[in-house]
């Protein structure tokens, strides 16, 4: 036994050698995209913003159909047509993913009128842009209902079907604002970081689950009517995200079954100095760049 174990302790630094190796060439060698002319595509919020894109970029990628799922049947159905104008199959359902029985109830009738889900991505979210005190509990508990537990919903009830199969896809739209929160924004910064740890277990949960993967993207602030308002103090060196450029990093991200996205790839320097850096130099950090009082000037979704 104790042979075992010391031959796994001198293996362990030669896979993390090969894996680093293997990565650096995946970064020069040009990838080989995940074909999707076979998958069925749920997208949650798919009516508006980042949604929208996300629905467009995987029916320009050839994905076989296109679910939308959201609050306003006016969007959605404008999405339909879009998307059904690039010649790609599209249907709607009218769900709020933060009610557990309407999500299990509509998953049903996708199943029966679409068929299976292959991939399944949850985008749905909403921002009330309040501190603490000022927020509504009403308000709290939709941010958490819709952000945080709808993707424990609609993943308990599309997973199963792929488990089965051994073909499928989480994916979900968080924020980078999961890794470090702002003010103003409370309830939004604490149901993405409840839901980015959702995503880090489910996808170590999925290791063993062959054919089935999941892909969590952290995109920087993305010029969207929901986050309206915001500001921040450098926009020249810190400019917010393009929606059509997070679609299709995103979906090339479940292209090449990426794990973990952020955007910009200037994020992972934040994540690296919130490890080594104290408090009192993080917080200058933030009143220095802007994020500290960005949300001052929040409007939201009119």
């Amino acid at each position: 036994m104790i042979w075992k174990w010391l031959g796994a302790l001198l293996l362990f630094p030669v896979q993390m050698v090969y894996l680093v190796v293997k990565a650096a060439v995946c970064l020069v060698l040009p990838p080989k995209l995940r074909d999707l002319s076979r998958e069925n595509v749920l997208v949650t919020g798919g009516g508006r913003g980042i949604g929208r894109y996300l629905a467009r970029e995987f029916a320009k990628r050839g994905a076989r159909k296109i679910i939308l799922w959201g609050r306003t049947e006016k969007c959605l159905k404008e999405t339909m047509d879009e998307i059904r104008m690039m010649g790609t199959e599209c249907h709607y359902f009218i769900c709020d993913v933060g009610n557990r029985e309407e999500v299990y109830r509509q998953a049903k009738a996708v199943r029966e009128k679409v068929g299976d889900i292959t991939i399944l991505v949850n985008n749905a979210a909403v921002v009330h842009g309040k501190s603490l005190m000022d927020s509504d509990d009403d308000a709290l508990l939709k941010s958490q209902h819709i952000n945080t537990l709808g993707q424990f919903w609609t993943t308990k009830a599309f997973l199963p079907r792929m488990l089965e199969l051994q073909n499928g896809h989480i994916v979900c739209l968080n924020s980078v604002l999961a890794l470090s929160a702002i003010p103003g924004a409370i309830d939004y910064c604490t149901s993405k970081a409840s839901s980015y740890a959702f995503m880090e277990s489910l996808t170590l949960g999925l290791l063993d689950c062959p054919g089935v993967n999941a892909t969590t993207v952290l995109p920087f602030h993305t010029s969207t009517e929901m986050f309206q308002g915001m500001r921040i103090r450098f926009p020249s060196l810190f400019p917010p995200l393009k929606p059509e450029t997070v679609a299709r990093r995103t979906v090339e991200a479940v292209q090449l079954n990426q794990a973990f996205l952020l955007l910009p790839w200037t994020m992972h320097v934040l994540v690296i100095l919130k490890s080594i850096l104290p408090q009192a130099a993080l917080e200058e950090i933030h009143k220095f760049s802007g994020s500290y009082t960005c949300m001052n000037t929040f409007k939201g979704r009119t």
